[in-house]
């Protein structure tokens, strides 16, 4: 069972937290902050099924569609329903900021820091049949679990996985009809087409692979080098590509007429807005609170690693798309502060009123029209929300 932190909390994280205006009583609430559950649609008709399975009653989250939430020592990973994809873990805040996106059947969506993987489990339910969802993550091994996941749930048909610095990361998404060019199981060299995706790829091009990821790891990668695609699903209009054609460039205008319909920047943090993972350093170490959190150039090089993610998934963003930036830290520098400089250096960018949130139990961020989740006030983990769309110029 979870406890709440067992140790008076060290004098220079209170420190942070009274310089970030953060309430530190909530991180002795864990005792009282549910873990939270999305039910995977179609599964609806076998709720007290899985209710009887992990041994617990599930509180519908009223103002979240599709969530509910349970005890915190409930533990899910072991249970049949979570292995047999009929649930899955995500907090109802991280969930809050994908229904800002509002994505709808036929979107185009990039998730520009797609690890873990649950949020891209919501994009592509909400998406149906139509449209696509392009993932991306800077860490590869982070990324595999993302592919693990959309197997396991079945949900990986429209979406592609890129390793990809999203920094930089430049690929429009792909406007094709629902049809699949091609049925066959494999990449083939001959006419280097891409074929159905199968994690049971030949030996050559495994060997291959591996040749690349050994050669990006012992030197720097070029700002050239195309993205590694780990994944594909049959109607993500990879198939029946050629590496040329799925790895074109667009201008700045292009993607302003031709980009994302929709983009989720989930921005890397300190995570100091997580309780269950501030918790953590119980284990690990005070000292490394210091060195993950609290050191200033740290949380220098995330601001402006974050203020880059954002605008360049702005860039990425078409006319009159919508934009999602969050964190799940609660700090002003990495939130407000980047959304008051991104807004400075975007002209054509407008933050919006986000109007799903009437009736969330949230409070508005120090900027209006942007939303801070917290444990206290919304019994979920912190999360700060924005969201903006972009003006033609």
């Amino acid at each position: 069972m979870e406890e709440n932190l067992k140790l008076p909390l060290p004098e220079a994280f209170l420190n942070f937290l009274k310089e970030n205006c953060i309430d530190p009583s909530i991180y002795t609430a864990s005792d009282s902050t549910p873990r939270h559950v999305r039910l995977k649609p179609g599964n609806e008709a076998e709720l007290e099924e899985i209710e009887a399975e992990i041994k617990c009653k599930l509180e519908k989250v009223n103002w979240l569609p599709g969530f509910y939430s349970l005890p915190p020592y409930v533990q899910i990973a072991n249970s049949k329903p979570y292995q047999d994809g009929k649930i899955y873990g995500i907090d109802a805040a991280s969930g809050a900021a994908v229904s800002v996106l509002k994505v709808s059947p036929g979107d185009h969506v990039l998730d520009l820091c797609a690890a873990p993987g649950a949020k891209l489990c919501i994009m592509l339910d909400l998406l149906g049949d139509l449209g696509s969802v392009t993932g991306v993550d800077v860490a590869r091994h982070r990324l595999a679990a993302c592919r693990t996941i959309l197997q396991k749930y079945s949900l990986g048909d429209r979406c592609r996985l890129f390793v990809a610095d999203g920094t930089t990361f430049s690929l429009p998404p792909l406007r094709v009809d629902s049809v699949s060019r091609s049925c066959e199981s494999a990449f083939e060299e001959k006419d280097d087409k891409f074929r159905e995706w199968t994690s049971r790829r030949p030996w050559k091009e495994r060997k291959r692979a591996a040749k690349a990821r050994e050669a990006k790891s012992s030197q720097l990668v070029a700002a050239s080098e195309n993205p590694e695609l780990i994944f594909y699903g049959r109607h993500s209009g990879v198939v029946g590509l050629s590496k040329n054609e799925l790895y074109k460039t667009m201008s700045d205008l292009e993607f302003s007429n031709c980009g994302y319909d929709k983009v989720l920047v989930d921005a890397e943090c300190t995570h100091d807005g997580s309780v269950r993972h501030i918790q953590k350093f119980e284990h690990w170490g005070w000292r490394t609170l210091q060195r993950r959190v609290l050191d200033a150039e740290r949380t220098d090089s995330l601001t402006v690693l974050q203020l880059k993610l954002l605008s360049n998934g702005f860039r990425l963003l078409k006319v009159g798309g919508l934009l999602v930036y969050s964190t799940c830290s609660l700090t002003v520098a990495q939130n407000e502060d980047v959304v008051d400089n991104f807004l400075k250096e975007n002209a054509s960018a407008e933050l919006q009123q986000i109007e799903e949130a009437n009736g969330w139990p949230c409070k508005s961020g120090r900027i209006p029209m942007t939303l801070r989740f917290d444990p206290l006030t919304s019994q979920t983990s912190g999360l700060f929300v924005a969201k903006f769309t972009k003006r033609a110029t």
